[in-house]
């Protein structure tokens, strides 16, 4: 690959691993909040023993776990993208 594609690619990679990690930030501000949310609907749920508080708290709790699921496609992506930017960066040294 040409010195020029590499550093396009490498920019290009960049770009995006800094991106990644900020939504990172954002979602994990967000899964602490649903997390604590879906606690919260958890003990209500265990002290009034209604159908109601019992379906509140699933609902809570499929929600932390679809943040949860999130997150980790999210890590999953950065250290992706963490590998492809070193595999580039190797390509630079080497050319």
């Amino acid at each position: 690959m040409q010195r020029s594609a590499v550093e396009r690619s490498l920019r290009d990679v960049h770009a995006r691993l800094v991106k990644a990690r900020q939504d990172l930030a954002v979602i994990d501000e967000q899964l602490m909040s649903v997390v604590d949310a879906a606690d919260d609907a958890r003990l209500r749920s265990l002290v009034s023993e209604t159908p109601i508080a019992a379906h509140e708290s699933s609902d809570a709790q499929r929600h932390a776990d679809a943040f949860t699921r999130a997150r980790r496609s999210l890590v999953d992506l950065i250290g992706e993208l963490e590998r492809r930017q070193d595999e580039l960066l190797g390509k630079l040294v080497v050319d």
